[in-house]
């Protein structure tokens, strides 16, 4: 098994109707993660740590992005400052908090994560799986 992509995902794209505000958002609530522009297009960005795993753009065919209901993109997170800097830097760039950063037993005692509402209304994440803890948990 290689580890050269770490990811599952190939890639996840979401749409945007204000390009212009959307790519400064993403800007700086992405680097809260150390996550970057890796490539750009006329009306999109993909950004990544290695390879472009997630973009942000314009819809091809023209017509309006809408928000997926049940749809939401959760971004890894090194530790619980991280999450807590994702969530201020989205909150001040115009996110809507739709969950504020701490545990949530729900998901397991080693998650730790935050979630906010982007420009467009889409719900991204931050979270945090607490690896020591998960191992502990499981007897390791």
């Amino acid at each position: 098994m290689s580890s050269e992509h770490p990811s599952i995902i190939s890639h996840v794209s979401i749409g945007t109707n204000q390009y212009d505000k959307a790519r400064p958002f993403y800007d700086a609530v992405l680097a809260t993660l150390d996550i970057v522009a890796i490539m750009e297009h006329p009306g999109a960005v993909a950004y990544g740590r290695q390879y472009p795993e997630f973009w942000l753009c314009e819809p091809h065919d023209g017509q309006t992005a809408s928000v997926g209901n049940g749809f939401h993109m959760g971004f890894i997170a090194a530790n619980k400052e991280q999450v807590h800097k994702f969530h201020e830097a989205a909150i001040a760039s115009g996110a809507t908090c739709d969950g504020p950063p701490g545990p949530r037993p729900l998901y397991g005692e080693p998650y730790y994560g935050c979630f906010v509402r982007d420009l467009d209304g889409h719900k991204i994440e931050a979270a945090y799986w607490d690896t020591e803890l998960s191992m502990k948990l499981n007897g390791y």
